[in-house]
């Protein structure tokens, strides 16, 4: 029997997500990390604290490893603080913050003193993603892995964008480096000289009506097969963010069948809706990639049903109103999401499977957001509840139905593209490492002493 103390806490479930599966058990946790995970009914000493879950799953602490929280130089539409706020309230305890900022995080040093500026002003642990720099691709062979030990690419530009690839020889060399270096590069994977062509004879976009045919799936079909064949050339490993479309999902699948270590990210707003809810919603889903055809959406629905997709991300891009309210050549592509991610998830996963056991359907979501976003990216400690790792817990109500409001989200900017929809699923109860950082029942957050994970 484990002998506890009074400095030490106690979580009991009936519906705990191990990785063995869901079964009522106990959660023993010392030190912000997990102690011991034993079946019901033990007995802790007087004066040790109990949680008891409820009817609540409890699901190890999520991981968005895509996400953009603006510091620093872009902090008048999110920071670290609101972001983070976000993402608890989310059930998201970890995540892993994109370069494109200003100044671009593109060094080491940049990255270090990013970190310098979120110290004491973040909920969650985090981790970040260095930028692969075209002018210098040959520096990710000697990237500290305390550091980073992944690389943003950008093969197209946009708004945010602070450097792309163009020249194929540097994107070449940029996964030669990584392959020496051991680092993982995320890429967004679209042919910006293959939309540069198409606006030569067509013109920017100037309506949703056209947004997404004019910036085609044909780009990221060949940015795509451009990357597996990197891929195969150096073996550098790769994850594709943010995949649209049925035919990338296709390229990718064959090339990990051919054993090529290329990886892919599905993400909420690709997974929630289609072309022609940017009829309706224009600057709101205004993203790229663009979102397609509802033949697209239903191909990136099956790869998550059958293990074919690794990861979701949310893409938390947050943008001003002013901002998104410009004109379409002008107004910038993204939407925050970090806090929707999950239910929204949850609630298109009930709708489509609605004869699916929950208790099978919430492993695919921890496996989508914790098991595999931790393997991917090296936290030894997140992604599951289990002995040594760390305490990151979220207590799930899969069956509670609300509707989601922009007065309820924590980001910054106050907007949400899935303002007015039904949800089903909400996160109750947010711990990290420990501590509880959300509460839903009384509105409160916990201590804004989330770590860089090195």
């Amino acid at each position: 029997m484990v002998q506890l103390n009074s400095a030490d806490q106690v979580v009991t479930a009936d519906r705990l997500v191990t990785p063995t599966g869901v079964r009522a058990g106990t959660v023993l946790i010392r030190g912000g990390r997990v102690l011991a995970v034993l079946e019901p009914g033990v007995a802790p000493p007087p004066g040790v604290p109990v949680t008891d879950a409820g009817d609540s799953y409890v699901l190890p602490g999520l991981i968005d490893s895509h996400v953009h929280f603006r510091t620093p130089g872009l902090t008048y539409k999110e920071d670290w603080e609101h972001g983070s706020r976000a993402a608890v309230a989310g059930g998201v305890t970890t995540v892993l913050d994109m370069p494109n900022t200003r100044p671009p995080a593109l060094t080491a040093e940049a990255v270090q003193e990013k970190a310098a500026l979120v110290a004491g002003h973040s909920l969650v642990d985090h981790r970040f993603h260095i930028g692969a720099d075209p002018a210098r691709p040959e520096t990710l062979a000697g990237l500290d892995p305390a550091v980073a030990t992944s690389a943003k690419v950008f093969m197209a530009g946009h708004h945010t964008a602070p450097t792309v690839f163009r020249d194929p020889a540097q994107l070449e060399k940029a996964f030669i480096a990584a392959a020496e270096g051991g680092v993982r590069l995320v890429l967004h994977a679209e042919d910006g000289k293959l939309f540069a062509l198409l606006d030569q004879w067509w013109g920017s976009p100037d309506s949703y009506r056209d947004y997404e045919a004019r910036r085609p799936r044909s780009g990221g079909i060949s940015a795509v097969a451009k990357v597996i064949e990197l891929v195969r050339r150096h073996g550098t490993e790769a994850h594709i963010l943010h995949l649209s479309s049925r035919e990338e999902a296709d390229l990718v699948c064959a090339a990990r069948a051919a054993g090529l270590p290329v990886t892919f990210e599905v993400t909420g707003h690709h997974l929630s809706f289609t072309d022609t809810d940017t009829l309706r919603l224009g600057a709101r889903t205004r993203l790229s990639p663009a979102i397609r055809q509802q033949s697209d959406q239903d191909r990136l629905w099956q790869a998550l049903a059958s293990g074919q997709a690794d990861t979701i991300g949310s893409d938390h891009a947050p943008h001003t109103i002013e901002e998104k309210t410009r004109s379409v050549r002008d107004s910038p592509p993204g939407l925050p999401g970090v806090q929707e991610l999950a239910v929204a998830v949850w609630t298109g996963m009930r709708r489509r499977l609605p004869d699916e056991h929950p208790d099978v359907a919430v492993r695919r979501l921890v496996r989508h957001l914790s098991t595999r976003p931790a393997e991917l990216f090296g936290l030894r400690d997140k992604g599951r509840i289990a002995p040594g790792a760390d305490a990151d817990l979220v207590f799930f109500a899969p069956d509670d139905t609300w509707m989601l409001s922009a007065r309820t989200m924590r980001t910054k900017c106050g907007w949400s593209a899935y303002e007015g929809w039904t949800m089903t699923g909400r996160v109750r109860r947010t711990m990290r490492r420990g501590q509880v950082v959300w509460d839903a029942d009384s509105g409160t957050f916990g201590s804004y002493d989330g770590r860089w994970i090195r």
